[in-house]
């Protein structure tokens, strides 16, 4: 069954209504956007997700030293980095780690330490989709999550096309730049029950 990676929650509401949906992973922002939370704001979050659903901090060019505070603060599973990234930046993280690549035309995946890839589109964050025929994933080593532009009425056609470990979203389940607790329980209906087989 894909996994189902909700992003970009900064509110109780949403938490507990992504939480009570079945999401695997809630996705809290660290990064300078219009969904970023501060630290406290997510440890104040976290108390609402429960042990079986995971964690993740999501990052831009960061330091090492700000991926261990946030992971030892926030309690986080899993990081995930866009952006510049240090080649030991993931070396003996206390936690899972994905590298987000941004899929831009020459299909190239990096040689990544991450235990998990992502494939979103250009501009991240931005509700558009990169052109699934440039990504080659057969080669792949990493589990992988597939984001940019998955809203309910593609998702079923992204995970059919890739059968990647999860799919990730953020502006799909929005409405005027909000998070939708509806279009957020109807993705995750549409992920978990809307297709007959995955691998």
């Amino acid at each position: 069954m894909t996994k189902v990676k909700i992003c970009g929650l900064s509110t109780k509401e949403a938490v507990e209504t992504a939480v009570s949906a079945g999401a695997d992973y809630i996705g809290f922002v660290f990064a300078p956007s219009k969904r970023q939370v501060t630290l406290d704001q997510a440890v104040e979050l976290a108390t609402l997700i429960p042990a079986d659903v995971k964690k993740v901090g999501v990052f831009v060019s960061p330091s090492r030293a700000e991926l261990l505070e946030a992971i030892d603060k926030v309690g986080l599973n899993l990081v995930q980095v866009h952006g510049q990234v240090a080649d030991d930046l993931f070396d003996n993280l206390p936690c899972a780690s994905i590298q987000a690549v941004q899929v831009d035309g020459d299909g190239h995946v990096p040689d990544s330490q991450a235990d998990y890839l992502l494939f979103d589109a250009p501009v991240a964050g931005s509700g558009q989709t990169f052109d699934w025929a440039q990504l080659d994933t057969t080669g792949l080593t990493q589990p992988f999550f597939i984001a940019g532009g998955l809203k309910e009425d593609n998702v079923v056609k992204a995970i059919q096309h890739f059968t990647p470990y999860a799919v990730d979203v953020s502006s799909g389940v929005e409405t005027d730049g909000q998070k939708d607790h509806e279009k957020i329980r109807r993705f995750i209906e549409r992920v978990k029950n809307g297709i007959s087989r995955t691998k």
